[in-house]
């Protein structure tokens, strides 16, 4: 990955901003009630390559297809079309709260993106009630495949639990501005390919990889990974 988008990503990760646990929930108690009411909202996919007219059945922006640059830009982009578009009926962080599929179960192979795709496309109608909306012709394959490529990399349940203690102690360094940046953000990396998935991908776009982008060296980025880790280990609990 090259040092020009892990700049990129650690910019737009700087972007976001935690929310208290009284907002968390009311956010929840709302993407509760909206389910099936969705307006699709653009997303602007220009940095991924185009993937032609014809809908495709397996993702083409996953890292060994495509690479780890696209890869990681589609995260991205697909991290704000969920956000957008999908997070109200199947849940913050792609945590189903039960009344849609939990995507994040979906394996991350021909067989579930066949199912995605089918959805995406086309929604889900049951008994006269639409389900969820049919989002191809609104957003297009690229968005599709965008958001797909995010949801695949979701963690599974329980995932942070045996590095919470030193994710906590990890944290508690940068929101004291202590440490040396560096080895911080090694260590997080390295912690980060240890997460698993729970769609079977290669690698979860967990807090702690989050966080490592995050660092560039400056305390305004090691209080911002610090504020991301807290996120994630809530999350998590």
């Amino acid at each position: 990955m090259t040092t020009s988008l892990l700049a990129r990503m650690a910019a737009q990760t700087r972007g976001l901003r935690p929310v208290g646990l009284a907002a968390v929930g009311v956010m929840v108690a709302q993407l509760v009630w909206a389910h099936g009411d969705v307006t699709p909202q653009p997303v602007n996919t220009d940095a991924l390559p185009d993937v032609g007219e014809e809908w495709l059945i397996e993702n083409p922006y996953r890292a060994a297809t495509a690479g780890d640059e696209v890869w990681a830009q589609a995260v991205l982009i697909g991290d704000s079309g969920y956000n957008q578009n999908c997070a109200r009926c199947h849940g913050l962080g792609v945590v189903s709260g039960g009344l849609a599929p939990d995507l994040r179960f979906l394996e991350a192979a021909e067989y579930g993106d066949e199912w995605f795709v089918e959805r995406f496309q086309h929604g889900y109608t049951q008994d006269g009630t639409t389900k969820m909306p049919a989002f191809g012709e609104i957003l297009g394959q690229k968005a599709g495949w965008a958001i797909r490529t995010y949801i695949e990399t979701r963690p599974e349940d329980g995932a942070l639990d045996a590095f919470a203690d030193r994710l906590g102690q990890i944290r508690d360094q940068l929101m004291a501005g202590e440490g040396d940046p560096a080895a911080i953000k090694t260590e997080l990396e390295e912690i980060a390919v240890q997460i698993k998935t729970a769609s079977g991908a290669p690698i979860a776009d967990s807090a702690a990889r989050r966080a490592a982008l995050a660092l560039d060296g400056s305390a305004s980025a090691a209080k911002h990974a610090g504020e991301m880790l807290t996120i994630g280990l809530s999350a998590a609990h």
